[in-house]
């Protein structure tokens, strides 16, 4: 099997046979010589706007290969198969708990059930259709839950998300290729295996989540709903049971995959005396643009055959902040993300098909201590304050303002070109209320600069939506290097701890994790 790189096929005729077809002029063989093609990735070169086209990295079976010819894109393929046999000698008395079943705590279930180690998830929300019915009757005006929404509940808050599965992550050990083999076994398609910006769509993440869900209790492992994790018993710096919804259960493995919203649980965890520190986050305001002038700025003429174009900006202001997209939801929507009672966030989703006609994406500001304070809970307390401010803002829901009108410091009274797609009620506001003078300045100066990235990005009919304020955890809660906390037992994991960004980080961590304590314990 040889693995051939640089593969350039036009959007205009993709297709199974052009591929080959390439594949034989690159290689200078027969199309009679090639067994088998595999799809190793598939990305778009969109640097020369007239002539926009896929690169393949493939792996072909051939039927000899004294002809090829091996250099740079022609090379012997490798195995990236994800391989783990380690168990440890001590034994594991009860069954170890895993709290949150977003990405990072349903990987970590998944492979603790499939090394028989039967682990119970406690989740705080409800199950997948449950949360989903909640969550609707929520964006229609219904009841708001503030267990069971868009941050908590089966699924985390990736549920309603775009499914992104790209990261920077370095990964040697193959493990975000069995993340992606897991979810299309799962019922994802088969094209995020080599997809050079994969997603699966929110949609489609849900059902994968079951259909995870279901695997795990069938190698005996079990879900728990509705159920919060409300005290930890500690004995001599060892973890001894857990109080679920005032029960106390035995407990000598826990795995804290709780999320970045789960507030209160930070601070009951700080009072057992788990070491932890806050951290540098970013907050901001979702923008709204028309989806065919994004992909036109991206693949000009050519977008009309490619699938809605994403983006990705950053900026360092003059007066040193960062200034950056953030989770850019392409043919999306603006969701209303509120975890809490008289607050409010938002948040961005697309479904697969990336059918709505809007792009959306979170543009938000770098902070720091010297926004917020140094104290532990300080910046807790900021997002809180500004949460609080755009409910307030917004008479509970989503306050929206143009961007001209943004500029000009008034409050909008209607819309321009782009019309907003957003789930949950909205209401005209002006956000410059939201935000500090210079976190305001900060994003009007990158704004300008990305509208000379992208033609029309800071056009005064772009759409604003505030507040978000959850890219990601303010709190990191202290590991070692065998993934545990100061207090034995308990496994700190996934982006509400610190130590993830995305869907597949998370996913990723959940595994490491998972190995950390297979390392260590065996099944009784």
């Amino acid at each position: 099997m040889i693995r051939v790189k640089q593969v350039k096929v036009s959007v205009k005729n993709d297709n199974i046979d052009t591929l080959y077809s390439v594949l034989v002029r690159k290689l200078k063989i027969n199309v009679n010589d090639i067994v088998n093609v595999d799809i190793i990735k598939k990305s778009i070169d969109a640097r020369h706007k007239d002539n926009v086209c896929f690169v393949y990295e493939v792996d072909v079976k051939m039927k000899d290969l004294s002809r090829i010819k091996f250099d740079n894109d022609v090379t012997m393929s490798v195995n990236n198969k994800y391989d783990f046999v380690s168990c440890g000698e001590d034994v594991l008395e009860s069954r170890p708990i895993v709290v949150g079943s977003g990405p990072c705590g349903l990987f970590c279930a998944y492979f603790l059930a499939k090394y028989g180690f039967k682990p119970i998830v406690i989740e705080r929300g409800e199950d997948m259709d449950n949360r989903v019915r909640t969550v609707n009757e929520f964006w229609n005006g219904g009841v708001f839950n503030p267990n069971s929404n868009v941050q908590f509940g089966e699924g985390g808050a990736g549920t309603f998300s775009d499914g992104k599965l790209s990261t920077q992550i370095k990964d040697k050990n193959n493990r975000i290729n069995e993340v992606l083999n897991i979810f299309v076994k799962n019922g994802a398609s088969s094209e995020i295996l080599y997809d050079f910006m994969p997603h699966i769509g929110t949609d489609k993440l849900r059902d994968v989540v079951k259909n995870m869900r279901n695997e795990i209790i069938s190698m005996g492992g079990e879900f728990r709903y509705n159920s919060c994790l409300n005290d930890i018993n500690i004995v001599d710096g060892r973890v001894k049971s857990i109080v679920v919804n005032d029960i106390v259960i035995d407990c000598d493995i826990l795995v804290l995959a709780i999320g970045h919203s789960a507030r209160d649980t930070f601070r009951m965890l700080h009072d057992r005396g788990i070491n932890m520190c806050n951290k540098p986050f970013a907050v901001g305001v979702r923008v709204m643009h028309s989806q065919d002038k994004i992909s036109y700025n991206q693949y000009g003429e050519f977008y009309k055959y490619l699938r809605p174009a994403s983006y990705k900006l950053t900026y360092n202001t003059s007066s040193g902040r960062g200034v950056y997209s953030f989770c850019m939801c392409p043919g999306g929507y603006v969701v209303n993300a509120s975890s809490e009672e008289g607050r409010l966030v938002v948040n961005g989703m697309s479904n697969h098909d990336r059918g709505s006609g809007i792009a959306n994406s979170a543009i938000v500001v770098t902070v720091n201590e010297s926004d917020y304070g140094s104290n532990l809970f300080d910046g807790v307390r900021f997002q809180e304050r500004l949460e609080s401010l755009a409910f307030e803002l917004g008479k509970g829901a989503i306050p929206i303002q143009k961007y001209g009108d943004y500029l000009n410091g008034v409050k909008s009274n209607d819309f321009g070109k782009v019309l907003p797609m957003i789930k949950g009620n909205y209401c005209f506001s002006d956000l410059n209320l939201l935000f500090s003078d210079s976190i305001n300045s900060s994003f009007k100066e990158a704004m300008a600069y990305f509208g000379n990235r992208i033609k029309g990005f800071d056009d005064f009919d772009t759409v604003m939506a505030g507040v978000e304020s959850r890219t990601s955890s303010p709190i990191k809660i202290i590991r070692d290097d065998n993934f545990e906390s100061n207090i034995i037992g308990i496994y700190p994991a996934g982006e509400g701890c610190g130590y993830a960004g995305g869907i597949v980080s998370a996913a990723v961590d959940g595994i490491k994790v998972f190995e950390s304590i297979v390392s260590k314990y065996r099944v009784n």
